[in-house]
């Protein structure tokens, strides 16, 4: 073999690791791809996902699947094979890193967070279907998630509803926040909170914020919860989280209480936040949801005003699935209502 070839295959087996190097070398992106759906009027081991006591229940017909997005674990950084796999993927999105995580997330941060938005989700998706039903309900401070490796672990959970702190009594989130502005960090704070029924102390040291060293953390998220009337729960699997299920909640709860399926056996999806009075929110992942929905096999997907015009570029035929703007709760439930009756009748659209 002579010189010029050896050189040549030297060369060419650099080039190739070089290549493979620079393929692994961790990029600024995340990808967003569609997530599993969940029958909301199903059952999770063997047990209702709307589960109501104290008040009837009637029949439901139909599914009706909040949908999600897998994205990048912001621990685990993205190589450039897999975010040019994620370009070339049409129901793949690739963002920026710094768009869907702020600077310095971690798992476990992030994780906390999207269960506090889940509980929060549910409780005011709760709230809405009630007050739609013409229900008024008055609202506490409650705990709505807990850092399992922060000042509070063990001490404070998810649904705990302050009632003192410090012995001042809390009845509102902005009451806890003016009693927290005068506590310093290495405070401890103790108080009572309710929890299943019944009145539990609390004594929590609290830690110096990350932003702000003068500000004391309990290290707990928190937000408003609602003194229902009856017992009702939305049961869904702890790896689910953030708050862009609400809408769907919603019409499950509304679906369960009120006589005469709302859906007569269709198949439907939906995404979108929502408040106590029943608007609408935007959410994000809006086409990989719109195909995870196809893949499920729903008909009709309930897309939040303000992610329309997204929702119309999403990767799926026209024919494959139909888009229904849902301002409110309410016109959502008239919406399915019409859908249930007449498949092609003239519902609320995207683009307005």
């Amino acid at each position: 073999m002579s010189r010029r070839t050896v050189a040549s295959l030297l060369g060419m087996g650099l080039l190739l690791a070089l290549g493979a190097a620079l393929a692994l070398i961790p990029v600024p992106y995340v990808t967003m791809s569609p997530g599993p759906t969940v029958d909301v009027l199903g059952e999770s081991d063997g047990q209702p996902i709307v589960q109501v006591d104290g008040h009837r229940t009637y029949p439901t017909d139909g599914t009706l699947d909040i949908v999600t997005v897998l994205v990048t674990n912001p621990d685990a950084r993205m190589n450039l094979v897999r975010a040019l796999t994620g370009w070339i993927d049409p129901d793949v999105a690739v963002l920026p890193f710094d768009s869907v995580y702020p600077p310095g997330t971690t798992a476990e941060e992030e994780e906390a967070q999207d269960s506090a938005q889940m509980v929060n989700s549910q409780d005011t998706a709760i709230a809405a279907a009630l007050t739609e039903l013409g229900y008024d309900l008055s609202t506490y401070a409650e705990v709505t998630g807990v850092s399992a490796s922060g000042p509070s672990g063990g001490e404070l959970k998810p649904r705990d509803r302050f009632v003192l702190i410090d012995g001042k009594r809390i009845k509102s989130v902005e009451e806890l926040f003016e009693v927290m502005q005068g506590v310093e960090p290495g405070d401890t704070v103790r108080g009572v909170v309710r929890r299943d029924g019944e009145r539990t102390r609390f004594s929590v040291k609290t830690v110096p914020s990350p932003d702000d060293p003068d500000q004391a953390l309990l290290g707990i998220l928190v937000g408003t919860g609602y003194a229902f009337p009856f017992d009702v729960s939305v049961d869904i699997d702890d790896t689910i989280g953030g708050p862009s299920a609400g809408l769907v909640f919603a019409v499950s709860v509304y679906d369960t209480l009120t006589p005469g399926p709302l859906l007569q056996g269709g198949a439907v999806a939906g995404t979108g936040t929502i408040t106590a009075d029943g608007r609408v929110g935007p959410i994000g992942g809006i086409q990989q949801k719109i195909v995870a929905a196809r893949d499920a096999g729903a008909s009709l997907f309930l897309v939040p005003p303000a992610n329309c015009d997204e929702a119309m570029k999403a990767p799926v035929a026209p024919d494959d699935i139909r888009l229904v703007r849902a301002d409110t709760l309410h016109s959502a439930i008239d919406a399915l209502d019409a859908y249930a009756e007449d498949p092609s009748a003239d519902l609320p659209r995207c683009p307005r």
